[in-house]
């Protein structure tokens, strides 16, 4: 890597390194503008200060991705992965997404590390439904409030049709009747599917470790009943063995008298005469 790439990539760093709580700060200041304008229906001159704050905001956060785009080693490598990044500044409604980043420190509690990754990918679900459902709740209602025909007029009901709909239950007692009420509505039910791709997966994980664990206790203690039993068949060898060679020594020992007594060395000593080629065979 050259070093030209080398210092960019560190300086890239070093400035998400000091602009990550700054961020943060701002998307907490962001969402708290936004839910009071919304949930308190601000109108004239009310609206100034909720407004003002979110247009600083707004040009944190663009200030933050130009910097961050100029600093890439590889501008088009990290435009094509920083696509919510663009989001968050061209679609004000996303800016507090920037807070699921918070929900990482929950890993550091776990102890292992798959089960710390178990629960980072169970934190950002969790952070995630909640902020998103409450973003949602509060662009449908800013956005359906007052139009003809709308049901979603009020907090509580808009709270109540993000979770039905980023559930995917979709009871269809609430639905919004504006362009960017259903706009809203897509990007909910997307991140609904998500979420149930998401909790299912963690879910499956967890079950599998769950049975890779208890295969590897019982495979563990399988094989020390076979380092046991090879114990066992080499202590009943060694006996078997040493029992043995006694009666192998009597044995051999029998033998040996039994080839050096009399009767061994009379047989060995009785030969038949030979017969002379003259001499004829007595009747």
């Amino acid at each position: 890597m050259p070093a030209e790439t080398k210092g960019s990539s560190r300086r890239l760093q070093l400035w998400e390194h000091v602009t990550e709580w700054p961020l943060i700060v701002a998307a907490v200041l962001f969402l708290t503008a936004y839910a009071w304008e919304v949930i308190a229906d601000l109108q004239g001159s009310a609206r100034r200060l909720p407004e003002a704050v979110m247009n600083v905001v707004w040009v944190v956060f663009a200030v933050d991705y130009g910097a961050r785009l100029a600093l890439a080693s590889d501008r088009r490598h990290w435009f094509a992965h920083h696509l919510l990044d663009l989001a968050m500044v061209a679609l004000p409604m996303l800016r507090p997404l920037r807070l699921v980043r918070l929900l990482a420190l929950v890993g550091v509690l776990q102890r292992s590390a798959g089960t710390a990754l178990r629960g980072r990918i169970t934190a950002y679900t969790a952070g995630s439904v909640a902020l998103l459902s409450l973003v949602a709740s509060l662009a449908v209602l800013d956005a359906e409030r007052g139009a003809p025909g709308a049901s979603i007029t009020s907090f509580p009901d808009a709270l109540w049709w993000s979770l039905v709909t980023i559930t995917t239950v979709g009871y269809g007692d609430l639905a919004p009747v504006t362009t960017v009420g259903r706009a809203t509505a897509i990007l909910l039910m997307i991140g609904g599917v998500a979420l149930i791709g998401v909790v299912t997966a963690t879910l499956a994980s967890w079950i599998i470790s769950l049975v890779a664990e208890e295969n590897a206790e019982q495979e563990a203690a399988t094989r020390a009943q076979v380092t046991d039993l090879q114990g066992e068949i080499a202590a009943l060898s060694e006996q078997i063995q040493r029992l043995t060679e006694p009666r192998a020594a009597v044995a051999g020992a029998a033998l040996v008298e039994d080839d050096k007594s009399p009767a061994r060395e009379g047989e060995a000593d009785v030969r038949l005469p030979r017969l002379d080629s003259n001499q004829q065979p007595s009747d």
